[in-house]
């Protein structure tokens, strides 16, 4: 069996934080645990599967934990880790980053599309 190769420290990066709603998901949480309902209501257009996949992902990368308390009905909440934490600094800089180029890139997409037609 071919051994498969190592992922770049970029890659890697990329396959924990990327995608469409991860980011969004990391910013409630970066304010506080939060119930799945809580993370449905404020992450708007999510749909309850994808936000189910979302917090797998995360959970099992360590990134975030699920606490199951035995109420009644039982309460699960979830919350950043201190491993989640260190995300914190890197999605900053993206959003940062993304705020500070997005106008032009735009442009450079609206002149792009003009030249195709």
């Amino acid at each position: 069996m071919p051994k498969r190769p190592e992922l770049c420290p970029v890659e890697t990066t990329a396959r924990i934080v990327g995608g469409r709603w991860k980011a969004a998901v990391l910013e409630q949480l970066f304010q506080g645990t939060r119930r799945f309902s809580e993370l449905k209501r404020a992450i708007t257009g999510i749909t309850q599967r994808t936000l189910a996949q979302q917090l797998r992902e995360l959970q099992s990368t360590g990134i975030i934990e699920r606490t199951v308390y035995p109420d009644r009905p039982p309460r699960v909440v979830y919350a950043i880790t201190p491993l989640g934490k260190s995300l914190r600094p890197l999605l900053d800089a993206m959003c940062q980053w993304g705020k500070s180029h997005s106008a032009a890139m735009a442009l450079r997409r609206l002149r792009a599309s003009d030249r195709q037609q």
